[in-house]
């Protein structure tokens, strides 16, 4: 059995807080740079080049990539063999976010309450913690802040099963056009399909962690994300919305067993701030 202080945890959040807002994924930063190539728009090409330079200075000098620096969102692997000590663990994270968005100068978007007070709680706090045991003596800890824009564009379908993989591609294509130049395009667009109603939201949303250009191990699922990226670039939303080529980098699938009566489907959507960042304790 290894021990490990809450402290380290506390201290690897508050870093992956501010590394993640600051530095761009390689992966995003390179498929960012070759869809300017592939931009048949002035202006989106325009456009492409001005984000790909708004992440360089942010990683330059230090500061947020977007101003919606967004919800914290964690994915936790937890090994069995691994025994916490020196505090609690779900308080530790909450008070990595808590130094990491104050050290970070990183704005801070958190509401106390959803619907009548909405005070803000001025610390970006609570955190969205997903916990996962797996084997070994380890903890990965994966940042992925969640902006608002996107997020608000985000939808779940309970189809059928005999709406077959046309009504998944419907579903999703109709959700990228509704949501236009809201989530700040060109987006990611992590898929869930299958499971029940909040199985198919987590893996639609651990989908976006997936890197650019990544296809899913199943070659029929593989061809859906091809198809689905293709059908969403000819929507000629284009980049911010301003209509051109690239509407989305990627689409990404996760999938999970179904009950017989039930096909879920989810899209989770991303802005072109794709941020993620992980470390291994």
């Amino acid at each position: 059995m290894r021990t490990v202080e809450t402290g380290v945890i506390r201290d690897a959040v508050k870093q992956l807080c501010i590394d993640s807002n600051y530095y761009l994924p390689e992966d995003v930063k390179k498929a960012l740079e070759q869809s300017i190539t592939k931009e048949e728009s002035p202006i989106g090409k325009e456009i492409l080049q001005d984000i790909v330079k708004n992440a360089e200075i942010a990683a330059r000098n230090g500061v947020a990539i977007c101003q919606d620096t967004g919800f914290a969102v964690f994915f936790i692997e937890l090994g069995q063999d691994v025994s916490l000590v020196g505090g609690d663990f779900t308080g530790a994270v909450n008070e990595g976010v808590r130094l990491g968005y104050r050290e970070g100068y990183l704005r801070k978007s958190i509401v106390d309450d959803p619907f009548y007070r909405r005070k803000n709680t001025s610390d970006n706090t609570p955190a969205i913690i997903h916990t996962f045991i797996v084997p070994g003596d380890r903890i990965k800890i994966t940042i992925a802040p969640k902006g608002g824009g996107s997020e608000n564009m985000s939808a779940l379908a309970m189809l059928k099963p005999s709406d077959g993989i046309d009504g998944i591609k419907k579903f999703v294509v109709e959700t990228v056009d509704k949501a236009g130049s809201n989530p700040c395009p060109p987006v990611i667009v992590g898929i869930g399909i299958g499971g029940t109603i909040e199985q198919t939201t987590l893996i639609a949303k651990m989908a976006l962690l997936k890197k650019i250009g990544e296809r899913h191990p199943d070659p029929i699922v593989a061809k859906l994300e091809e198809e689905l990226l293709e059908e969403i670039n000819k929507l000629g939303i284009g980049p911010q919305g301003f209509g051109g080529r690239i509407t989305a980098l990627d689409v990404h699938i996760n999938t999970f067993p179904a009950h017989i009566a039930s096909m879920p489907v989810a899209v989770n959507m991303q802005c072109h701030v794709a941020r993620h960042r992980e470390v291994v304790i």
